[in-house]
């Protein structure tokens, strides 16, 4: 039988956000390795099969890599119908590059199912559009962690003018804090910290590049949470107050 892997993108928590062809692999699959971030429920789309839990979660104990990807090879070469079901997106901040190009160089069919990544349906779920004419007309995927804590140029990011989405943040806050105000972003810049993307009890609380380090604190902010930083995270606050004016 043909080896292959689906790597799935299990979208940021809500069931319902879903693809359709997500289901479907999961209707297929002898065998699911999930993560930590995948919410339960997704499971009902595949109860035949065997699940193994392979979590990655920041400052806890996780599953080494190397053993995920070998226990990927092992249940391809059996001839099972393998699913690699990851929150958000496989190949944002996901490692499913990485994983797709590990398996392929051993000669795995790799078939790729995107997900709606968390940076996005926080947004949306805020009211927040990541891009607006007139006021960003980009949007920066970036992530605070890194594995070999190299640095991001903040300079070039505070002065691009995108919409900055960044994952992994939490612990971050203050470093963030401080690059982008020496890049020369304005200290008033809008900011959107939400936790829990997409899911019932997700979280927004609403700062400024200046405060947020300091609003996040008082508001207890947890992982997983991503933070959208530029104009547009103003958007919803003053479309708010346009239609309490009218009424």
């Amino acid at each position: 039988m043909s080896a292959k892997v689906w790597l799935v993108g299990a979208g940021p928590g809500d069931p319902e956000l879903l693809t359709l062809k997500a289901v479907r692999a999961l209707h297929e699959a002898d065998v699911v390795l999930i993560d930590d971030l995948v919410n339960p429920a997704v499971l009902e789309h595949c109860a035949g099969a065997r699940v193994v839990t392979v979590g990655k979660r920041g400052g806890c104990r996780s599953t080494p890599q190397d053993f995920i990807h070998r226990l990927m090879l092992r249940y391809a070469r059996q001839g099972k119908c393998v699913v690699r079901l990851k929150g958000g997106d496989p190949c944002i901040f996901g490692r499913g590059g990485e994983e797709a190009l590990w398996l392929r160089e051993r000669s795995v069919e790799v078939e790729l199912v995107n997900g709606i990544t968390a940076g996005l349906a926080g947004a949306t779920h805020c009211a927040i559009p990541l891009t607006l004419r007139g006021v960003s007309r980009g949007v920066t995927l970036i992530t605070a962690h890194t594995q070999d804590d190299s640095q991001l140029n903040w300079r070039a990011l505070a002065e691009g003018g995108t919409t900055l989405v960044v994952y992994m943040g939490v612990a971050k806050l203050e470093e963030i804090r401080q690059q982008l105000l020496e890049g020369g972003m304005a200290a008033n810049m809008p900011v959107a910290m939400i936790e829990n993307a997409s899911l019932p009890q997700q979280r927004e609380c609403r700062s400024d590049l200046a405060r947020m380090h300091e609003d996040a604190q008082a508001f207890a902010l947890k992982s997983p949470a991503i933070l959208v930083i530029g104009s547009v995270a103003a958007t919803a606050q003053a479309a708010c107050s346009a239609v309490a004016a009218i009424a």
